[in-house]
């Protein structure tokens, strides 16, 4: 618990002393941001607001699970926590690239479809690759082949290959999802971070219970590795994410961009699979899911029949097209995001009380 602690209160004054730094660089650069073309009359004041600031997240996220290790933990960093720390890095830098180049060329058009589908691949397959190997003393890896819901569904296997491709969808999934619902000023910021805490929760009771330890004997063990590094994982992208967005709330002073939000996505999507609760993130993050959801049935229902199912896709816009406050759709989409996290610990919860007999704490 102790470095649990110490990851969250690194990164959190990490994030809430160097993202200020940031805005002062590159607001004397000039990396302002641009805006979407349908939005610009009631988004036109943010015009030139300093991007990137997902920078200051990934920074505070690595400070405070490097600050951990070296201090209070009484281990080495695992090779879980640094693959989903170097998963959720990798997607920033392909974020990076996709909001200089806005920047460079004055539009809200960066890294083609193309250039960033092939930096997601490439990050998703190493990722998945080297997540199924590296067993621990019990012959656990970081991910399985299973596809999970609160544990690994085990007549459900992708083989090889097929986690691979799985990998690749998950990740990509939950990137873009994070990217759609970074439209509004700390929306994507405040649901990531109720969704990192419940997984400090999760990956923490996965330690607590976990199949490794002698006194854990039984169906509700966890049968996954390096849980508490995980939860450190989380707990510093957790405090990370708070303290950007005490910078990020409305009115923004800095945007985390692609940087952030690809990273943040490629975060879940890593944790997902290291804590083998694939299907249980879309619980967890049902607003995320949503807002992706209306991306596509956006498109799906424009091109079947040249008409609009929203006003305006993401879905966030839709209301404020609709006459909502900005501030009142953030403030309401942060409840449901809640709602969708407790929702998911409940579920959680509920599974490790049934296998345990019932008997509580």
């Amino acid at each position: 618990m102790k470095s649990i602690l110490v990851a969250a209160a690194v990164a959190l004054v990490v994030s809430i002393l160097f993202t200020p730094y940031l805005i002062r660089i590159f607001s004397k650069q000039g990396f302002g941001q641009e805006i979407r073309e349908e939005v610009q009359k009631s988004h036109s004041a943010k015009r030139g607001t300093p991007t990137m600031g997902g920078m200051a997240i990934l920074v505070a996220m690595w400070a405070g699970y490097l600050v951990t290790h070296l201090t209070v933990s009484d281990g080495w960093p695992t090779v879980t926590g640094l693959l989903v720390l170097g998963l959720t890095t990798v997607l920033g830098i392909v974020g990076f690239l996709d909001d200089f180049i806005k920047i460079r060329r004055r539009r809200n058009l960066g890294l083609n479809k193309t250039a960033k589908l092939v930096g997601q691949l490439l990050a998703s397959v190493i990722f998945a690759i080297l997540a199924l190997r590296f067993p621990d003393q019990n012959g656990i890896t970081p991910a399985s082949e299973q596809l999970s819901f609160i544990r690994d569904i085990t007549v459900v296997s992708f083989g090889t290959i097929g986690f691979i491709i799985f990998a690749y969808i998950a990740i990509s999934g939950w990137s873009n999802a994070v990217n759609f619902t970074d439209g509004m000023d700390g929306l994507a910021g405040g649901t990531a971070a109720m969704v990192l805490a419940s997984y400090v929760l999760i990956s923490f009771w996965q330690f607590r219970y976990s199949c490794g330890l002698e006194q854990n004997i039984g169906p509700a063990c966890y049968q996954v590795r390096d849980p508490l590094d995980v939860a450190v994982v989380a707990a510093s992208a957790m405090a990370a994410c708070v303290g950007f967005l005490w910078w990020n709330a409305a009115p923004a002073k800095i945007f985390m961009g692609d940087t952030g939000s690809l990273a943040i996505g490629g975060l879940l999507a890593g944790l997902s699979m290291t804590t083998r609760t694939e299907l249980l993130m879309i619980v967890v993050g049902g607003l995320f899911v949503v807002e992706a959801l209306s991306v596509v049935l956006q498109i799906a229902v424009f091109r079947t029949s040249r008409r609009r199912l929203f006003r305006m896709a993401p879905f966030h816009h839709h209301f404020e097209l609709a006459g909502w406050a900005e501030t009142t759709v953030i403030i309401r989409f942060w409840i449901l995001a809640g709602i969708s996290c407790l929702f998911g610990i409940g579920l959680f919860y509920a599974d490790w009380l049934s296998l345990a007999g019932g008997n509580g704490l």
